[in-house]
């Protein structure tokens, strides 16, 4: 009933206004919903029944509607982890609600450490796939049958033709963007230099500790999926730092320009394509 219930309020909110692009903004990447959207509506979590409440320093906590030119959009202005004690269906709350609302397309962002040597810190990584290294699930227990089958495939889970739009969008805004695998963990410890090897081993080229219970969610439900990774700092082993969240959120604040103006322009290129 959480699902429904937080859905209901947040219609009689929008009143009939539909939307059909959704993001959800990482560690440091809030200020977008802020500085980037028109005619904006917020929504804070703790109004919204049955919602999760972000704990994590950089995660505001509201859903945020506006517009981007002629696009209608929601934002996730601050995630939830699993690491702060929620359960995989209150993490994926969120998304689901997106589907029940009308969202499509689903843009998810993330801070991760980077472990392809060949990506410097402040790279933006378009993610063409995942690992789900968090030992679980978040489709496990009752299936939504309204929102998708019990088995949805994943050979896509990153849409191809949504990658190719960014990538697009990018040169013609000579922002320079990689492509690679995610790799999520539970968290909320940084991972060790035994771990990153292994991680790089199996064909990861950043690591963090998100967005992969909403991407398995949002294909759950059919939505096209494109994912942006902020690389904020070299993974466990590959610097000669000690890792920090402050380091997250400096790198995060000092791409933003670049990232805002791909996120921006993905957009409205979107709306015309």
């Amino acid at each position: 009933m959480t699902m429904l219930e937080a859905t209901s309020f947040i219609k009689q909110k929008l009143k009939g206004v539909q939307t059909q692009t959704g993001i959800i903004l990482g560690s440091g990447l809030g200020k977008f919903a802020q500085e980037r959207l028109e005619e904006q509506l917020r929504i804070p979590y703790e109004d919204i029944p049955g919602f999760p409440l972000s704990t994590v320093d950089g995660h505001e906590g509201s859903f945020v509607f506006g517009k981007i030119g002629a696009t209608r959009v929601l934002c996730m202005e601050g995630r939830f982890h699993f690491y702060e004690g929620y359960s995989m269906e209150q993490l994926v709350l969120p998304t689901r609600v997106m589907a029940e609302l009308g969202v499509k397309t689903l843009i998810v962002t993330n801070a991760a450490g980077g472990i392809n040597p060949f990506f410097e810190v402040g790279t933006l990584m378009l993610i063409t796939d995942h690992i789900n290294f968090m030992g679980t699930n978040p489709l496990i227990g009752p299936n939504y049958n309204s929102l998708g089958t019990r088995f949805p495939d994943m050979s896509s889970a990153y849409d191809p033709g949504l990658i190719a739009r960014a990538e697009a969008v990018a040169r013609s805004h000579n922002i320079d963007v990689r492509k690679g695998v995610y790799l999520a963990t539970s968290g909320p410890s940084y991972e060790t230099p035994a771990e990153i090897k292994a991680f790089g081993a199996m064909g990861a080229d950043a690591v963090g500790m998100s967005t992969v219970p909403e991407v398995i969610a949002a294909r759950h439900a059919g939505m096209k999926v494109l994912g942006i990774s902020c690389i904020t700092n070299k993974a466990a082993g590959l610097s000669e730092t000690p890792l920090s969240h402050r380091e997250v959120k400096e790198t995060a604040n000092r791409v933003k320009e670049e990232f805002a103006c791909l996120l921006e322009n993905f957009i409205c290129a979107s709306a015309n394509a």
